[in-house]
C-alpha cells in the first residue's frame, strides 16, 4: 500500500481550491452579498450560494439584479429548504462560510443551532468543523438580545463583522464603501484582492 505525503504547501493549495458558501439572507444590504459574489467569480474562486426567499425578495427592492442574474454569479446553488445538499455535511470540505447579510433572524438561529433551513444548517455545520464563518450582521440600532446573540455566535467561534467601511482612504462612492466591507470579509479567508487601499497605502497611513 503506498502513502501519499501531503506538504503543508500542498494543503494550503487545496484549502485555497475548496469553494467558499455564501449565504444572503432577508436583511437589508442584500447588495454585499451580490458584490462577495462578484469579486469571487472575477478572483476565480468556487462558491455556494444558498439564497432565502426573504433575500430574493430583497434583490428586487434593493438592486438592479434580479434573483436569477445573482445565481449566475456562483459556480453552484443550494435550495434554501434542501437539507439533504452537499453543504449540510461536515463532510463536504469548505473554506468556510460567509454570510452577507445576515439578518437579526439568521443570527439567531445560528446562535442556537436552530437549523430548519439550508442557510442556517451550513453555518452550524461550519462552526462544528472549525471553519471561518464570517456573519455580516445588518441592524441599527441594536438592543440588548441583538448584542447578546452577537456575542453568544462569536463565543462559538463565528466572526461577527458589521459592514461599517472606513473613510481614511477617503472614498468616493457608495462602490467604494461597499468593497471595503466586502474585502475586510474576505481577508478572514486570505484571498488576494484589491477591493480597497489599506491602511498606509496611499494617502492612508502615517
Amino acid at each position: 500500500m503506498k502513502f501519499t505525503i501531503h506538504t503543508s504547501y500542498d494543503r494550503k493549495e487545496k484549502n485555497m481550491s475548496l469553494p467558499i458558501v455564501v449565504g444572503i439572507s432577508g436583511a437589508s444590504g442584500v447588495i454585499y452579498g451580490v458584490e462577495v459574489l462578484r469579486a469571487l467569480k472575477e478572483l476565480k474562486h468556487k462558491t455556494h450560494l444558498i439564497l432565502s426567499a426573504a433575500g430574493a425578495t430583497n434583490l428586487r427592492i434593493e438592486t438592479d439584479n434580479s434573483p436569477d442574474q445573482v445565481k449566475r454569479l456562483a459556480t453552484v446553488v443550494h435550495d434554501f429548504e434542501n437539507l439533504a445538499a452537499p453543504v449540510s455535511s461536515g463532510s463536504f470540505p469548505t473554506r468556510g462560510m460567509l454570510v452577507a447579510p445576515c439578518s437579526m433572524k439568521t443570527l439567531s438561529a445560528i446562535a442556537n443551532s436552530y437549523n430548519d433551513n439550508l442557510l442556517v444548517r451550513a453555518a452550524d455545520v461550519t462552526l462544528k468543523e472549525k471553519r471561518p464563518l464570517v456573519l455580516m450582521v445588518r441592524e441599527t440600532p441594536l438592543h440588548k438580545g441583538h448584542l447578546d446573540l452577537m456575542s453568544r455566535t462569536a463565543e462559538l467561534g463565528a466572526v461577527i463583522l458589521p459592514p461599517l467601511p472606513a473613510f481614511y482612504y477617503k472614498p468616493k462612492s457608495i462602490d467604494d464603501l461597499i468593497r471595503h466591507s466586502v474585502g475586510k470579509a474576505l481577508d478572514f479567508f486570505s484571498i488576494d484582492h484589491q477591493l480597497y487601499p489599506r491602511w498606509g497605502e496611499g494617502q492612508g497611513g502615517l
